[in-house]
């Protein structure tokens, strides 16, 4: 018998889409969607059934102290940089099955496909989960890749807190994934991800397959307004200090940036809470959350210089005192030229349609760039939705995106150095 040829990898479409519904079942809710916040009971569970996966595959798996997980399958040459490749478990409050999911069993279903095929690699792979990609429960997204890499220390990252108080040590301590691997940038030849798009391109231009050749700007802020508590009943408009009142301006007024800078703007607030929350009070306190993206880092620097001025323009005329604190800023981030070319050819060679395309949502593969040439793969979703129950997307784009993720993985794994 000769060695097994590794152009004759092919993944198991159905396999990988009962992989992805399996892993849907952790945390499902009643409108078909996940519910796996960071760090909880529900994320440990699906930890735990991926390190079963990954050691019944023959994979040897560490965790960091950040809490991510690495999946190592040996490679020829112990000398060799290792691929790494994957993505995220963890899921929006009433989040998508596909949303960083996708990355990571696919890539589980490359493994099993290498296994099956009895293809052995030059260099050792890792499969990786990162922690904390969404953001939603401790207000960092990318918290994981973002330890891991440098961009901010895992002191500040331990002591962040959740609305109830918890921190991020004592989740991870409470879930038994405070690792005992240092969170550093480890040497490594390259990282794939593969991701739905999480946007209407693709589908709407009937295209299968996403060459991601970078990710755009963003800036994140918490805004805290305040003014007075006051009776709804007998407080005139002269006496008011309404903190939602002021809110409400500022929320237009990203709404207005946003829209000045065209289609390539974005601008949300997506989280509000209101004090006291009373029908018949005045709101004396409004926290929420601001973010600007844009492709260009110029345009967003821009943004991110404007908008402060502007909102305390609005805060003082309607006499608010307001606290805005940045939370991070990310710059553009243009993947490995190299890496982006492997994902374009293993679409070309398997004659899928295909385009290239800059990320809108920042990834886990946007801070992994910085210390590892990186490239990522998108698949369409319908309509667009995505951080929402109903995300979808077919099984023959999830097979298409492992197909290629698997394609540029061992060319990369294999190739002569």
């Amino acid at each position: 018998m000769g060695v097994p040829r590794a152009d004759n990898a092919r993944i198991d479409p159905r396999r990988l889409w009962d992989a992805l519904m399996d892993m849907a079942a952790i945390g499902a809710t009643p409108k078909g969607g996940v519910k796996r916040l960071t760090l909880t009971d529900v994320d440990k569970r699906g930890r735990d059934r991926f390190r079963s996966l990954c050691e019944r595959e023959g994979l040897t798996v560490t965790v960091d102290a950040i809490g991510n997980m690495f999946a190592t399958r040996k490679g020829r040459d112990p000398g060799r940089l290792p691929v790494l490749f994957g993505s995220h478990l963890d899921s929006q409050p009433s989040g998508g099955k596909f949303d960083g999911a996708l990355g990571v069993i696919a890539g589980l279903e490359v493994v099993r496909t290498l296994n099956e095929a009895g293809i052995e690699t030059d260099a050792p792979l890792i499969l990786c989960n990162w922690t904390d990609e969404e953001g939603s429960r401790f207000g960092h997204s990318l918290m994981g890749s973002g330890v891991w890499a440098g961009v901010y220390s895992l002191p500040k990252a331990y002591a962040l807190a959740d609305t109830e108080g918890v921190t991020v040590e004592s989740a991870l301590d409470a879930i038994g994934y405070r690792g005992t691997q240092k969170a550093e940038p480890f040497p490594a030849d390259a990282y794939f991800e593969l991701h739905i798009e999480q946007g209407p391109i693709l589908e709407a231009e009937d295209r299968t397959i996403g060459i991601v050749t970078g990710a755009q700007a963003q800036v994140w802020y918490d805004a805290v307004l305040t003014g007075r508590d006051s009776h709804a009943g007998t407080t005139p408009p002269s006496a008011r200090r309404d903190a939602l009142v002021g809110a409400a301006r500022i929320i237009d007024l990203v709404d207005r940036m946003m829209r000045e800078k065209g289609e390539s703007g974005r601008g949300t607030v997506g989280q509000l809470q209101v004090l006291p929350n009373s029908r018949n009070v005045v709101p004396g306190e409004v926290r929420f959350s601001v973010e600007f993206r844009h492709p260009d880092d110029a345009t967003l620097l821009g943004l991110a210089e404007a908008f402060p001025k502007a909102a305390q323009a609005i805060a003082d005329e309607n006499r608010l005192s307001l606290a805005l604190t940045e939370l991070f800023r990310i710059t553009a981030q243009p993947f490995d030229a190299s890496c982006v070319a492997l994902v374009a050819e293993a679409a070309r060679r398997h004659g899928m349609s295909a385009r290239e395309i800059v990320s809108g949502a920042g990834h886990d593969a946007v801070y992994v760039a910085r210390s590892v040439p990186t490239a990522m793969i998108f698949v369409p979703c319908k309509d667009g939705l995505s951080h929402n129950e109903e995300e979808s997307i077919l099984p023959d784009h999830a097979a298409a995106g492992a197909q290629v993720l698997c394609d540029a993985i061992l060319a990369r794994a294999n190739r002569s150095l």
